[in-house]
């Protein structure tokens, strides 16, 4: 089993996410007692999202640089982003480290493929729906990306980081979430990519008509997978 590097703390209800979904898919697959070999570091997800609200990417590309190294140090034999937003800084945190960085938008569109959606719905943070660099890295395997109009970003971010990262989920939001995703389904999205892993703790495929991508489970699953190869 080789050992599988969490660099977490964004937000620390994300981390947790993994850090269980890696157990629990362990014990489904090996049965017994057995658990993951895993190193995880954690961030202070203040201070980057302080130094994300003045646009300091380049320090926030350090500051998870630095803990990739430490979690390379420690032995992992390849490396997760425990966030979507933040892999906005992925190739510098990979610049930083010899042991291979196991993209989300890689290990994203590649599940898109495999089910020939090749046209899909984002919710997130604003960065992550405004900034090309997620579809960007999906558009390199032939999906194309629609998120929800400009109007609505703010709100979804307020949801993420006044609600959602707290561990507060309200159907007042899972109700308008659903609603955004109607929407995307209207302007030609053929599947839903749950963009946070905060979303993933409001919406469910139950809760909409639209095939569900929910990335950090697509992310943990491909991490078994090489880590169990």
């Amino acid at each position: 089993m080789q050992t599988i590097g969490l660099v977490g703390g964004m937000s620390w209800e994300s981390s947790a996410v993994y850090y269980r979904d890696l157990n629990l898919g362990v014990q489904q697959r090996l049965g017994g007692l057995s658990s993951p070999k895993v190193v995880l570091s954690t961030v202070d997800f203040a201070e980057l999202t302080h130094l994300e609200d003045d646009q300091r990417w380049d320090q926030i590309g350090e500051l998870l640089a630095d803990a990739g190294r430490g979690v390379e140090r420690a032995g992992a034999d390849f490396l997760l982003l425990c966030t979507t937003t933040f892999h906005k800084v992925a190739d510098q945190v990979q610049d930083a480290v010899s042991i291979p960085l196991l993209h989300l938008g890689d290990v994203v569109a590649q599940a898109c493929v495999e089910q020939g959606v090749t046209r899909v719905g984002l919710i997130g943070t604003t960065v992550a729906m405004s900034d090309p660099f997620f579809s960007d890295r999906l558009a390199r395997h032939g999906v194309e990306t629609i998120v929800p109009p400009d109007a609505e970003h703010e709100w979804v971010n307020s949801a993420i980081y006044d609600e959602l990262v707290h561990g507060r989920v309200e159907d007042a939001t899972r109700r308008r979430v659903v609603g955004l995703s109607e929407e995307l389904w209207d302007r030609g999205a053929k599947g839903l990519l749950l963009g946070c892993t905060e979303i993933e703790l409001l919406i469910r495929q139950a809760d909409v008509e639209l095939p569900v991508f929910p990335c950090t489970t697509l992310h943990v699953e491909a991490a078994l997978d090489r880590a169990l190869a």
